[in-house]
């Protein structure tokens, strides 16, 4: 799995995205805030759910202000309630309100995406059904979603096109079938001396079937499931047999999870968790 955590790389997201939001400067804030003004300021949970992005919360600050003071109240994947403090700046008045809007945008955004996620988790306990996320993230912020989810409980899929490879419907009908895409991966692997885990997609019992064939001779790592009933999840679950992973996936929700997790797949993964959440409300207010 790609490493999208590394401090490297968290912090070139933080610095697009205060590039974004300062430009050339803060002009209200160099405008109205004298130079040497301190203040302190907390963060103020007006939501409830699992708190997210107070790691990240700190690495902004870090970056907008190395002399800003940051006192960590509540840890990443705590349970919060309305009227919770979650950390405590201290320092530059200025600089607290350059990084207020990128602090708050990732927090609200993350904390909606791991509550969701933990909501989700709990409704398969019980079943050895893991819960994925997608590649269904807004666009330059996949980092801090799937961090998220993390965060929530829940395990990232692939993080891009490049770390497996998954043969989804259009690769099956560009190829001519599920032996012709598979045989492709494989051969493309070999050629370009790439070590990936290789599933397809299927619709229906008689692509299991040939998906199957291909999993023993140890052609692929994983078949998934789109959008099948529960009759035909299971019957695909029972063709499988262990001889691969099995995942199933499309338009997974609340309702509907649980059901599927019983079926017996390995994992479940839901778009829903980084397109259809409810941000959390919180606030960063001076004191």
């Amino acid at each position: 799995m790609h490493n999208y955590l590394a401090p490297e790389l968290i912090q070139d997201f933080v610095k697009r995205a205060l590039h974004e939001d300062i430009g050339d400067g803060d002009h209200s804030a160099l405008s109205a805030i004298p130079a040497q003004a301190v203040k302190k300021a907390r963060l103020l949970v007006k939501g409830e759910g699992i708190l997210a992005g107070v790691e990240l919360a700190e690495h902004i600050f870090r970056i907008v202000n190395p002399e800003l003071k940051v006192e960590v109240l509540i840890k990443d994947g705590s349970v919060v309630k309305f009227g919770d403090v979650g950390l405590l700046v201290e320092g530059s008045a200025r600089s607290i309100l350059m990084a207020e809007r990128l602090v708050l945008n990732c927090m609200q955004r993350m904390s909606g995406i791991a509550t969701l996620t933990q909501e989700m988790v709990n409704l398969v306990k019980g079943t050895k059904a893991r819960l994925l996320d997608t590649r269904k993230t807004s666009p330059n912020s996949r980092l801090i979603e799937k961090w998220a989810v993390k965060i929530g409980g829940g395990q990232n899929h692939r993080f891009g096109l490049f770390d497996m490879i998954m043969l989804k419907d259009n690769h099956v009908d560009f190829a001519g079938s599920i032996e012709k895409a598979i045989l492709a991966a494989q051969a493309y692997l070999k050629d370009q001396k790439l070590n990936l885990a290789i599933e397809i997609e299927t619709r229906n019992l008689d692509e299991v079937k040939q998906a199957v064939q291909m999993a023993q001779k140890g052609a692929l790592q994983r078949i998934m499931f789109d959008n099948m009933p529960l009759d035909m999840l299971h019957e695909a679950v029972r063709l499988v047999n262990g001889i691969c992973e099995t995942e199933a996936s499309g338009g997974i929700t609340k309702a509907s999870i649980a059901g599927i997790a019983r079926s017996g797949v390995d994992f479940i993964s839901v778009g829903a968790l980084t397109h259809s959440y409810q941000s959390m409300d919180i606030s960063l207010k001076a004191y």
